[in-house]
C-alpha cells in the first residue's frame, strides 16, 4: 500500500544539482544558484553578479544533445544575442525590462537584473479573493492600466514579445508606481490589511523572458501579440477578464498607431473565433 502512495506520489521538484551548471556557475567563487524555473528552452537560476549582496538571475540555454553540433550552436548563438540586443534596445528607449549585466553567446546565458517582487500572474490572483467586486477594484484596474502603458511602450518601439502572459511579467517592489500611492493610513485593523492589500499591486510593471520577442512594425504583429495576451488574460484570470478592457484602454494612448493596431485586434479575434468553431 505504501508503495503503491510512493509511485502515485508528484516528482519532487528539480533543484540546481539536477543538471549541468554553465562553467560561469559552477566556479568554485560563485554563490551557489538556486534553480528558479525550468522551460523546454533553457533554466532560470538566481544567483549574484560581482559581489554577494546584487542579486542576479541567469537564464541559461543548455545544448541540446538531439541536435547537429554545429546547428545547436548557430542556434544558441543567435538566440543569446537576440535577446540582447533587444533587452538593450528596451533599456535604452525606456521600456522597463531587466538590465543585462553579461553574457556568453559560447555558453548559452545571460546575466540579468533579479526582480525584487512577485509575478503580475501571482499578484493578480492574490487580489482575486473570495467575495471581491472586481469591476469596483480601483488598484486592480490601476494596475492593468499599467500593464497596458508598459505593452504600448514596447510596441512603440518596434518590438513584439512572443509570448506576452502575467507570467511574464513581474511587479518590480522597489518602484511604487501607484495611481494610489499618497500618505499612510492613520487606521488600524481592517485598514491595514487594506493598506497591505493595495501594496501588493504596486510597483513598475517589468516585461521578462524576451526570448521569442522581435522587431515589428506591422499592426497585424502587433494586434497578434494583445490578442495573445487577451487569451491567456481570460484563462489565468477568468474572473478579472470582465476588467481586461483597462488594458487596452490604457494601451490606446500610448503610440499613433495603436488605435489601427486595435481595430486589427478585432479582425485577428474573428479569424480566432472562426479557427474555434472549425477545430
Amino acid at each position: 500500500m505504501a508503495a503503491a502512495a510512493a509511485a502515485d506520489a508528484p516528482p519532487p521538484p528539480p533543484t540546481a544539482d539536477s543538471f549541468p551548471l554553465p562553467p560561469v556557475l559552477a566556479h568554485r567563487s560563485s554563490t551557489p544558484p538556486s534553480l528558479i524555473t525550468q522551460g523546454a528552452e533553457g533554466r532560470l537560476y538566481k544567483t549574484t553578479y560581482l559581489v554577494p549582496s546584487l542579486p542576479c538571475a541567469l537564464k541559461h540555454r543548455p545544448s541540446k544533445p538531439w541536435r547537429h553540433p554545429t546547428l545547436d550552436a548557430r542556434l544558441t548563438r543567435h538566440r543569446i544575442l537576440s535577446e540582447a540586443r533587444i533587452l538593450a534596445k528596451c533599456r535604452r528607449d525606456g521600456v522597463r525590462v531587466p538590465a543585462l549585466y553579461a553574457l556568453d553567446e559560447a555558453q548559452g546565458w545571460l546575466m540579468l537584473e533579479w526582480i525584487q517582487g512577485p509575478p503580475v500572474r501571482v499578484a493578480i490572483n492574490a487580489r482575486l479573493r473570495p467575495g471581491a467586486v472586481v469591476e469596483r477594484d480601483a488598484s486592480l484596474r490601476a494596475l492593468l492600466r499599467r500593464i497596458g502603458n508598459a505593452v504600448g511602450a514596447l510596441h512603440k518601439i518596434g518590438i513584439v514579445h512572443g509570448d506576452l502572459t502575467t507570467s511574464n511579467m513581474m511587479l518590480d517592489a522597489t518602484g511604487r508606481t501607484s495611481e494610489h500611492d499618497g500618505g499612510g493610513s492613520g487606521g488600524g485593523g481592517a485598514a491595514e490589511d487594506e493598506d497591505a492589500q493595495e501594496e501588493s499591486l504596486r510597483g513598475d510593471v517589468v516585461i521578462i523572458d524576451l526570448g521569442l520577442a522581435s522587431g515589428a512594425v506591422q499592426e497585424e504583429e502587433r494586434a497578434v501579440d494583445l490578442y495573445v495576451l487577451e487569451r491567456a488574460f481570460g484563462s489565468t484570470h477568468p474572473r478579472a477578464e470582465c476588467v481586461f478592457h483597462e488594458v487596452l484602454d490604457a494601451y490606446r494612448q500610448t503610440h499613433k498607431q495603436a488605435p489601427g493596431v486595435l481595430k486589427k485586434l478585432d479582425e485577428v479575434r474573428m479569424r480566432g473565433r472562426k479557427r474555434s468553431m472549425l477545430g
